[in-house]
């Protein structure tokens, strides 16, 4: 178990290292003049030159690189171009808002998805399971900012007209600071995050459960009068988990690195928020830093689904 987490960490360490040095050089090749764009565009070739060799963008292309890869390994993401914070101290601010919703969504999802997958399995072919159709298609085809749109108007407008300011439309409070409050204001991006979400995990689950409850095993331990329940939890959902503890491992990654969409709609700062920002300023360190954090994030993922894999399935570490 050792060797096999050995050579899983090695791989990911190799894979967000050839990241970083696609990055660097994706952004080295761009069009674009940061030092112009930060300059502004009535500046002076002078003055350009001068913020080009306050930010080390006139070192070579070599210098440059090893002067970056060595912050990395040192934890050092750079400073802004913008406002010359840390990039990590910048991401680390706004990590436990973007977590928070990641983190409320996902489990929203999974309630709701898993639920309503378990229910459809059970019975196939049934109003129950016709309408958890109609729920994955709507999920699935439904886009997040028309979702998180929605109910705004229904959930804050339209309930603020009627006196009834229940949900707040944008904003975010700390946990430590109110509890309540926070969860109040995160309620509206936790059921845009959970709808889109449990719709895949719904789909997922259905049809592996369906699948799984047809097999010998499953109609011998029914003959030997086990109740359905136990039936169904116990010996049936432990097989048709599999894909979606895969899919848990991916939209915590990709939830983590970032809800772009989510957050501009209810107007919280959080990761995707402070990427869109970087794109607009041409703000290059900060661009590196979420897009590697989000690189980090889905590693770390695979690390842990290749754990739980390796725990239930021996098989798995000798490969």
């Amino acid at each position: 178990m050792i060797r096999f987490l050995s050579r899983r960490v090695v791989s990911g360490i190799l894979t967000l290292l050839a990241i970083s040095a696609i990055m660097f050089l994706l952004f080295y090749v761009a069009p674009n003049d940061p030092a112009r764009t930060i300059a502004g565009v009535q500046a002076t070739n002078d003055q350009v030159e001068l913020v080009r060799e306050r930010l080390g963008l006139d070192l070579p292309i070599v210098e440059r690189y090893l002067l970056y890869m060595g912050g990395l390994l040192t934890g050092d993401l750079g400073y802004s171009f913008y406002n010359q914070q840390p990039v990590l101290e910048s991401i680390v601010q706004r990590l436990p808002e973007t977590a928070s919703i990641a983190v409320g969504g996902l489990a929203l999802a999974l309630l709701i998805g898993v639920g309503i997958g378990i229910g459809a399995a059970r019975r196939p072919g049934s109003l129950r399971d016709r309408l958890s159709t109609v729920f994955v298609l709507s999920g699935l085809s439904v886009p997040t900012f028309v979702v998180g749109l929605l109910l705004l108007y229904v959930l804050f407008f339209q309930l603020t007209v009627l006196g009834l300011p229940i949900f707040p439309a944008a904003g975010y409070v700390d946990l430590t600071e109110n509890p309540l409050e926070w969860a109040r204001h995160l309620l509206l991006p936790w059921i845009t995050v959970g709808f889109v979400s449990a719709a895949t995990y719904a789909r997922l689950t259905r049809s592996q459960l369906a699948g799984v409850l047809g097999e010998d095993y499953i109609r011998t331990a029914r003959a030997k009068g086990l109740a359905e329940r136990s039936v169904v939890y116990k010996h049936g959902m432990r097989s048709a988990l599999t894909p979606v503890v895969t899919q848990v491992s991916l939209d915590i990654a990709v939830l983590l690195g970032g809800l772009v969409v989510t957050e501009q709609i209810f107007g919280i700062n959080g990761i995707g928020r402070l990427a869109i920002q970087s794109v607009n300023r041409g703000d290059q360190p900060v661009i590196i830093g979420t897009m590697l954090l989000a690189s980090l994030f889905v590693v770390l993922s695979s690390i842990l689904v290749d754990i739980v894999y390796a725990a239930l399935d021996s098989r798995v570490r000798v490969k």
